[in-house]
């Protein structure tokens, strides 16, 4: 419940969070993918996926890196998210 202090509503809390998570989900995604790309070959040689140790560990850093999901939170926690409900704001005025 102390998520929701500032939405007073635990779905709305749950959206902003989610939809962050993506935001963050899709950034990471590019960054590994561009990192990956640089050692992309035209050709499939076996030898060459199995001895590419860099590639390894590029990968290796983004699984340990936290969930999305859990950065988004820590993120909501901290107040550094920005949101606004235009439903709110049409009732305000």
């Amino acid at each position: 419940m102390d998520l929701c202090q500032d939405t007073q509503n635990i779905y709305e809390t749950v959206a902003i969070i989610g939809k962050r998570a993506n935001q963050i989900s899709t950034i990471m995604k590019e960054e590994l993918t561009k990192k990956l790309q640089e050692f992309g070959s035209t050709t499939d040689n076996l030898e060459e996926i199995f001895e590419n140790e860099e590639q390894i560990q590029i990968s290796r850093y983004y699984e340990r890196l936290p969930k999305p999901s859990l950065i988004a939170t820590q993120e909501f926690i901290e107040g550094k998210i920005y949101y606004r409900n235009p439903n709110r704001e049409k009732e305000l005025q």
